[in-house]
């Protein structure tokens, strides 16, 4: 098996927004776990933590079909300045550096804001589908998901 190398996302600004690497995962096929990097949003002149978004490398089906390639969650007090479809634009180089070659966001069909993000970022809708019983989400009680591309 080979070894996977996290790469330096280098600078990741957006007008005020920042993305910082707080957290960096490795593999574990066992657990069926993708190597993953998870970013803290926040703004230049303040070190307060926005929100945060996780970028998630491997393409195995459940990946690809269910959790996606990245997943975000903007704080309630941050919302409406569309920092998910800025951060999300942010990863897109480093998504494209891991060779991902489409790059795949989920969210529940009632997730308004949510496909606001995806649609705003560039992704469009490919499908809503059926999640399998077998599935952590399932247990959580989801039970769809949308499922929005982007070829890279």
């Amino acid at each position: 098996m080979a070894t996977f190398h996290f790469l330096d996302p280098g600078p990741l600004i957006d007008k005020e927004l920042v993305l910082k690497v707080s957290e960096k995962t490795l593999p574990d096929p066992v657990l069926n776990v993708a190597p993953s990097y998870r970013f803290k949003m926040s703004r230049l002149d303040r070190a307060i933590e926005m929100g945060r978004i996780d970028l998630r490398v491997g393409n195995s089906h459940n990946l690809v079909m269910y959790a996606g390639h990245i997943g975000y969650r903007v704080h309630a007090e941050y919302r409406g300045h569309h920092y998910a479809a800025r951060s999300v634009r942010l990863l897109i180089p480093l998504a494209r550096a891991h060779n991902l070659g489409t790059l795949w966001i989920t969210c529940n069909p009632d997730n308004w804001p949510s496909r606001r993000a995806c649609e705003l970022a560039g992704l469009e809708l490919v499908e809503i589908v059926d999640l399998p019983p077998t599935i952590d989400m399932y247990y959580q009680g989801e039970r769809q998901k949308c499922r929005y591309r982007l070829k890279l």
